[in-house]
C-alpha cells in the first residue's frame, strides 16, 4: 500500500517504538562476536528482560512481550544450565511471567533452512503474535555461501519478510570473521564474517567482545581474569540518536552476564635510569 504523502505531510508520526536499544521493532538486526564469547547467554537474558523478567544488564526499560528463541547449535542440556543459572535471579512472579511469555525450541539438528518455503512458512508461524523471534545461530538457518552477495541478500530478504508480514523483530546472532577476531576490531561493523550484504541489509548490528591484554592493562584487571570481562556495544543504528554507552559485562557463576564497574588506570610512569659515561669514578 502506497504511502498517503499529505497525511504524511501534516500528521506527526507516532513515536518509534524500539524493541531493543535502537533497534525499532518490526526489524531485522545481528549480534555480532567469536565463537565461546557470550552472544548466546547475552541474548538469552534480553529474551528473559522483555518476556517480563529483570534487567540484569542494565541496558534500560525494554517493552515486555512474547519471545521465541530458537537455538540451533546448543544441546538442551546447554540451555537447560543457563536457564538455571538465571533462575536464581528472577523473583517467583518474574518466573511465571517468563514461563509465560518466553518460547525456546531448540532446533539442534534439525537442519532448518529459511530458503525453503516448508521452513520460511513454519518461522512466519512461529514469529506471528510475538516480538521478537531469535536465530541463533544465523550459519545454522541457511545451506547458502556466505561469501556471496546475491544469497545472503535473499536470506536477510527473508527475514525481512517475515518481520515485515507479523511485526515480529528478528535477531540472528552471528560470528565475526577470522581476521577482524584476530586484529581485536570486533567492534566495527565489517568485522561481520561473510558477504557485506549481511552488515548493509540489516537495520541493527551489536557485538560482544572478549577484553584484551591491552584493555586489562587500561582498566586495571588481572590479565589472568581478563576472560571474565567482555564489551557489549552497537556498531550499526539506522534509527534513533546513536547509541554510545558502550558498557562491560562480568560473567558470574553459570556465565550470567553482569554489568562491571571498572575504572581507568593512570599509566605508570617511566623508570628514570641514570646513564653514566664509560670512564665515570661509579660503576654503571
Amino acid at each position: 500500500m502506497a504511502l498517503d504523502l499529505m497525511a504524511s505531510f501534516t500528521q506527526p508520526p507516532p513515536s518509534i517504538d524500539y524493541v531493543l536499544p535502537n533497534m525499532v521493532a518490526g526489524t531485522v538486526g545481528a549480534i555480532v562476536s567469536p565463537g565461546g564469547t557470550g552472544k548466546s547467554m547475552l541474548i538469552l537474558q534480553l529474551a528473559i528482560q522483555i518476556a517480563g523478567g529483570p534487567d540484569l544488564l542494565e541496558l534500560g526499560n525494554l517493552r515486555h512481550g512474547r519471545v521465541i528463541y530458537l537455538p540451533a547449535e546448543d544441546p538442551r542440556i546447554a540451555i537447560h544450565q543457563h536457564l538455571y543459572a538465571l533462575g536464581h535471579y528472577l523473583s517467583a512472579e518474574q518466573k511465571h511471567e517468563v514461563a509465560s511469555n518466553l518460547v525456546i525450541e531448540p532446533l539442534i539438528g534439525k537442519c532448518p533452512n529459511i530458503m525453503a518455503f516448508n521452513w520460511f512458512d513454519n518461522l512466519k508461524r512461529a514469529a506471528d503474535g510475538h516480538r521478537l523471534m531469535i536465530l541463533d545461530t544465523l550459519r545454522r538457518f541457511h545451506i547458502e555461501e556466505e561469501n556471496a552477495s546475491g544469497p545472503m541478500a535473499q536470506v536477510i530478504g527473508c527475514m525481512e519478510a517475515i518481520a515485515a508480514e507479523t511485526g515480529c523483530s528478528i535477531v540472528f546472532l552471528h560470528h565475526t570473521s577470522k581476521g577482524a577476531a584476530m586484529a581485536e576490531f570486533g567492534d566495527q561493523q565489517q568485522a561481520s564474517r561473510g558477504s557485506s550484504v549481511l552488515v548493509d541489509n540489516i537495520r541493527w548490528q551489536s557485538y560482544l567482545s572478549s577484553m584484551t591484554e591491552t584493555e586489562a592493562g587500561k582498566w586495571g584487571v588481572e590479565v589472568s581474569q581478563r576472560r571474565h570481562f567482555v564489551r557489549f556495544g552497537i556498531s550499526k543504528a539506522n534509527y534513533g540518536a546513536p547509541f554510545s554507552d558502550e558498557c562491560w559485562f562480568r560473567r558470574h557463576d553459570g556465565g550470567v552476564l553482569k554489568r562491571a564497574v571498572l575504572e581507568h588506570q593512570k599509566p605508570k610512569s617511566p623508570i628514570k635510569r641514570k646513564f653514566r659515561m664509560k670512564g665515570d669514578n661509579d660503576d654503571w
